[in-house]
């Protein structure tokens, strides 16, 4: 009777405290905002053709220092910025315009910032033996791109996921 009660209580401990064997991870690109809020809020106070590399810094997006900045080649930036060959060249933005001018003269710059956190829930022996898999993801991605020529930006552009 002793020995029942010892393996029932031991098995219910065991199957409790699994959910704890579950795998979790926090992953955070280095930045100085808190939010997706707060990042889109310090971009959209650059000014094209205005702000400079210097303003940006102060800003918060610096492009030489930052672990988060991806310097584009130009032919990648073509191909991302240059619209479908039906829309005429006087139609697009006039940074890009600019950009696409200037050839190897225009940088362009993309910041990945962010915070994202994630957590398996549910069973363990369900999870471990692939039965089923719940993954909860929280946080925040942010992306912004822009276009530099001679020090002073000629085009933004932002999204990501709040």
């Amino acid at each position: 009777m002793i020995a029942r009660r010892v393996a029932w209580l031991g098995s219910c401990v065991l199957l409790c405290g699994c959910a704890n064997l579950l795998p979790r991870g926090d992953s955070e690109r280095l930045s100085g905002f808190d939010s997706f809020e707060g990042a889109a809020q310090a971009f959209d106070s650059i000014v094209a053709y205005r702000t400079t590399i210097e303003q940006l810094s102060a800003l918060g997006f610096d492009v030489q220092s930052s672990a988060n900045v991806t310097l584009i080649a130009y032919p990648q930036l073509t191909g991302r910025l240059a619209p479908d060959r039906g829309v005429p060249f006087e139609a697009i933005d006039p940074g890009i315009r600019d950009c696409i001018v200037a050839r190897l003269q225009c940088q362009a710059y993309e910041f990945h910032l962010g915070r994202e956190t994630t957590r398996r829930e549910g069973s363990f022996w369900a999870d471990f033996l692939n039965f089923r898999r719940t993954t909860r993801v929280t946080g925040w991605r942010f992306e912004g791109l822009l276009a530099v020529r001679d020090g002073v930006v000629l085009f933004r552009s932002r999204g990501g996921e709040p």
